[in-house]
C-alpha cells in the first residue's frame, strides 16, 4: 500500500518550482485574493536561506526539489531561469504525469520544448510582468499541449489575482514580452524623467516622484475604464492654447513616439532571438 504524506491527505494544490521574485509575487497574490491559503501552496528552492526566507514571509511549506513538490500538487508553477530547465528534467529527473497541468513563466521557453519532458502532462505558458509584484501586473498566456478549457479558467483565475490576464496564440509572446514584460522599464524612465523636471521647477524629490508615479496609475485607469481611446484622452487633455499641447508638440516634435516603438520593437527582437535557443 502507498503511503500518502501528511501534506498529500491535507489540502495542497498548487507547487512553485524556484522561488524566486516572480514567484514570491505570485504566492502573495494568490493569498492576499483568497486564491489558494498558504496551506495549499507549497514550493522549493534549493539553498537553506531561500527556504527559510520564503517559509518565514508566506508561511508556506518548502521542500528542497521540484520532485518532492510534484507529489504534492497536480498545479505546478515553473519559476525557474529558462537555463535552469533542461537540468530539471535531465539530470534531477523531475517527471510529470497527465494529473499535472504546468505553468511556465520560464521566459522564452516554448511548449514544444516543454512538451518533450513531459509530454503527458496539462501545459499552459505564460509571460508575466514586473508589476505582478504590487498585483498590477500584466499577463499573456497560452493554450498548450493538452491543456483544457477548465485548465485555462484555472490559470486565468491564478494570474487574475496579480493584475489583468489576456489569453493569446504562442506566436503572441514575443510582442506581450516587449508590450507589458519590458515596458514598465520604459514608463519607470518616463516617471523619472518627470520627476527630474519637478525637482528642477523647486519640487521635492518625494513629492515629484509621487505626483508623477500617481499620474502613471490614473493615466492607465482612464484608458482601461473610461471606454476612451488613447487618442481621445490626449484631444481630452489638450485644451486650445493650454500648458498641456505645449508639451505634447515638444514630444512630437522629437520623435517621442517613434522612439518608444523603436523601444519595444527592440526587446520584441530580443525575446525572438532568445526563443529560437529553447
Amino acid at each position: 500500500m502507498c503511503k500518502m504524506s501528511y501534506w498529500s491527505l491535507m489540502t495542497v494544490k498548487i507547487g512553485f518550482i524556484g522561488a524566486g521574485r516572480m514567484a514570491g509575487a505570485m504566492i502573495k497574490g494568490l493569498i492576499v485574493k483568497n486564491i489558494y491559503s498558504k496551506d495549499e501552496i507549497v514550493a522549493c528552492a534549493p539553498t537553506d536561506t531561500t527556504r527559510a526566507r520564503v517559509a518565514g514571509e508566506y508561511g508556506i511549506k518548502m521542500y528542497e526539489t521540484a520532485a518532492e513538490i510534484a507529489k504534492e500538487a497536480d498545479i505546478l508553477v515553473l519559476a525557474v531561469k529558462p537555463k535552469h530547465v533542461p537540468d530539471l528534467f535531465e539530470k534531477e529527473h523531475l517527471t510529470l504525469g497527465p494529473q499535472h497541468l504546468l505553468i511556465s513563466i520560464a521566459a522564452g521557453v516554448k511548449i514544444e520544448t516543454l512538451n518533450s519532458y513531459v509530454p503527458d502532462s496539462r501545459i499552459v505558458r505564460v509571460m508575466p510582468n514586473h508589476c505582478c509584484m504590487v498585483l498590477e501586473g500584466a499577463s499573456g498566456y497560452v493554450k498548450g499541449t493538452n491543456a483544457t478549457e477548465k485548465d485555462m479558467k484555472t490559470v486565468n483565475t491564478i494570474l487574475s489575482a496579480l493584475g489583468l490576464a489576456v489569453e493569446v496564440r504562442e506566436c503572441d509572446l514575443d510582442a506581450v514580452t516587449g508590450v507589458s514584460g519590458s515596458s514598465p522599464a520604459y514608463i519607470y524612465m518616463m516617471i523619472r524623467a518627470i520627476a527630474d523636471a519637478g525637482v528642477l521647477a523647486g519640487l521635492t524629490r518625494k513629492t515629484s516622484v509621487e505626483l508623477a508615479a500617481q499620474s502613471m496609475i490614473g493615466a492607465g485607469k482612464m484608458i482601461l475604464e473610461s471606454g476612451m481611446t488613447p487618442e481621445q484622452l490626449i484631444d481630452g487633455v489638450c485644451s486650445p492654447g493650454g500648458t498641456t499641447i505645449e508639451g505634447v508638440n515638444v514630444l512630437k516634435n522629437n520623435d517621442f513616439e517613434s522612439i518608444v516603438i523603436d523601444a519595444v520593437n527592440a526587446s520584441i527582437k530580443r525575446s525572438i532571438e532568445m526563443g529560437k535557443t529553447n
